[in-house]
């Protein structure tokens, strides 16, 4: 008997513990004002300014800049870059625009390279006579080229520049 009393005096003092600390938690954050903490802390909404029951306006989109020329593959099989804007372009379960010019037949009047004959193969090895489905969503892949600052320092080196 006594240890059933020891035992549960004990779950009784730590559930006791546990609503105390939640207690001061919820006291301490509802005596601070939110704008102090950010303030303080120097952390800024990706709202803005914007309370949350206003709508703000979206920033407008980034354009892509795309330098002449193009650049080198690092890798053997690398995807081949895109080398204009695709800034707008359709690509969803109905709609590619990129097939609009890099498919066959229409890349002969875009004067565009056509997409590769792997793009026809389905999973089973199918040759089939349209882009196969896993090869529907170009920008899985192929990604546009750009002489962006990079976010992390890189030291990747192409398979070529390494002695």
């Amino acid at each position: 008997m006594y240890k059933i009393v020891k035992r549960n005096s004990k779950t009784m003092l730590l559930g006791a513990l546990a609503a105390l600390a939640l207690a001061v938690v919820a006291a301490l954050s509802i005596s601070v004002p939110e704008d102090a903490v950010a303030q303080q802390v120097g952390v800024q909404s990706l709202r803005g300014a914007t309370e949350i029951p206003d709508n703000n306006v979206a920033p407008p989109p980034a354009h892509q800049e795309t330098p002449a020329g193009t650049f080198d593959r690092a890798y053997r099989q690398q995807p081949p870059l895109i080398p204009h804007k695709i800034d707008g372009y359709q690509i969803n379960r109905g709609v590619n625009q990129c097939m609009q010019c890099h498919d066959w037949p229409y890349n002969v009047d875009q004067g565009a390279p056509k997409i590769s004959e792997t793009h026809y193969v389905d999973r089973n090895g199918v040759m089939l006579d349209q882009v196969s489905p896993r090869r529907w969503f170009c920008d899985q892949c192929h990604v546009p080229q750009s002489d962006a600052k990079e976010l992390v320092r890189n030291d990747y080196k192409s398979a070529l520049d390494i002695d």
